[in-house]
């Protein structure tokens, strides 16, 4: 029996509906796993079930899952012992790979942060910071494994329920599992007529192609003029259908799956890709933050200095 313990962090949930998206084939799974510890789902205090314990614990685990990144100095305890308690140590989702969206705040000095959220906004009356029975905010948001090792990696925003099965299938019966390092071109059906475009399109401007056509005969939509960062993002979110999920439904690829290494810059390798069929990269304004939307951790998003 795999005993599994999961955390979430600075998350939306999303990851935990993909672990019950599985579906059928997860009663094969939970069949041969015990969940130890899994707040969306039980009640298992972490000073003990009546606070009687003045130490943060959890219980010994085969398996450790955490979705979400680090966004509190509470969440680098529990981390911590996350990785003090789990044999092998799973980032699930791109927030815990590589910051996800919360990672976008890493573009804001913490104080600047406060003001902007919190105290100068229109809803709000001025008060000083809350710091009664709340964790405080760490200095920036930090993907898993800049503070642990971390053992696997699931990306995407969510990641797939069948990647979350084909991994936890692949531990229960002691076998090894690992993301191929494609991009989601290189899984893209559409067609590269490899000419050159001089101008971006409006994101929200419907793509090419006819209601009913087939993928592999659609244009690629870099090549239509759309902003797509297939050529950056890690490949895997194909799950049981026969193309990109975005792809599939029309839709250019946004990045959600990370980059395709773990010390890859998405921004520097969409400018390549941009340049490379004629489109110019200074006409996204907001290019750190659109290229590095998902993965600001890690160093990809810091405060930039003040202009003068």
């Amino acid at each position: 029996m795999l005993k599994i313990a999961e955390e979430w962090f600075a998350i939306c949930g999303g990851c935990e509906v993909t672990i019950l998206d599985i579906g059928e084939p997860l009663l094969d799974i939970l069949e041969q796993v015990e969940f130890v510890h899994m707040p969306v789902l039980m009640d298992h205090k972490y000073y003990g079930q009546e606070g009687e314990k003045d130490k943060l614990e959890i219980p010994e685990a085969d398996v450790g899952l955490i979705s979400g990144s680090v966004r509190t100095e509470e969440h680098k305890e529990i981390l911590q012992e996350m990785r003090n308690k789990c044999k092998t140590l799973i980032a699930l989702g791109t927030c815990a790979a590589f910051g996800g969206i919360p990672a976008l705040s890493n573009m804001y000095p913490l104080e600047e942060t406060y003001d902007m959220i919190f105290r100068e906004t229109k809803t709000t009356e001025p008060a000083d910071t809350p710091n009664q029975g709340i964790p405080p905010l760490t200095d920036r948001v930090y993907a898993l494994s800049e503070l642990v090792k971390i053992d696997l990696t699931l990306p995407g925003c969510p990641t797939t329920p069948e990647m979350v099965q084909e991994a936890l299938t692949a531990l229960i019966e002691g076998k090894p599992y690992a993301l191929p390092e494609k991009s989601v071109c290189d899984t893209c059906p559409l067609i590269r007529e490899k000419k050159s475009v001089t101008t971006l399109k409006r994101p929200l401007e419907a793509v090419e192609y006819t209601p009913g056509q087939p993928l592999d005969t659609v244009r690629c939509f870099m090549e239509q003029g759309y902003l797509c960062q297939g050529p950056a993002t890690r490949a895997g979110c194909i799950g049981s259908s026969d193309a990109p999920r975005c792809i599939k439904a029309y839709t250019p690829c946004r990045g959600c799956f990370g980059p395709m290494r773990e010390k890859a810059n998405p921004m520097v390798d969409m400018m390549g890709a941009l340049s490379s069929i004629g489109l110019n990269p200074r006409e996204i304004e907001d290019r750190a933050a659109t290229f590095n939307r998902f993965a600001g951790a890690q160093g990809r998003l810091r405060p930039l200095p003040k202009r003068r």
